[in-house]
């Protein structure tokens, strides 16, 4: 008994409301590379979309959200991980050794970029904490000076 295995289509909507995201962005992302295009389709067919092209686009709105990448940004991280991935293929051919050291010196710059990329974010999160921590340490004050000055006028904060 032989037992074959039938991927689950989906249509742009069923994936839109899947991710939460609309067909917009979803056409969007194919435009820019983020996510591939189906090229067996005919020309006007409707685009079917596989369980790995779900997750893809699951992962792409959660990089974008959880970074706060512009879409720029979020190409430029795709494609170094995309390209860092090539060369883990090139690596696990066995190459020799000086090849081995080319593939090291091609993907540490890959993987630099990506974390600049994720360090810039923390960095601008971090300002953006420290600010409000400021903000919230100014409401405080405020609200000591307002309790001492109705305290030494005999009135009572009800609170």
């Amino acid at each position: 008994m032989s037992v074959t295995t039938q991927e689950i289509g989906y249509r742009i909507g069923e994936v839109a409301r899947l991710v939460g995201v609309t067909t917009r962005t979803i056409r969007y992302y194919e435009e820019l590379g983020l996510l591939g295009a189906d090229t067996d389709r005919p020309k006007g067919g409707h685009r079917v979309y596989g369980e790995p092209d779900v997750k893809r686009l699951q992962e792409l709105i959660r990089l974008r959200d959880l970074l706060g990448l512009s879409l720029e940004q979020l190409v430029e991280l795709v494609e170094a991980e995309q390209a860092r991935d090539l060369l883990c293929s090139r690596w696990e051919t066995d190459p020799d050794d000086y090849e081995r050291l080319q593939i090291i010196d091609a993907a540490a710059p890959l993987v630099e970029r990506q974390l600049e990329l994720v360090n810039d974010r923390r960095a601008a999160l971090g300002q953006f904490a420290a600010e409000l921590e400021e903000k919230l340490e100014r409401i405080r004050e405020l609200r000591e000076e307002l309790e001492v000055k109705l305290a030494e006028a005999g009135e009572g904060v009800a609170v």
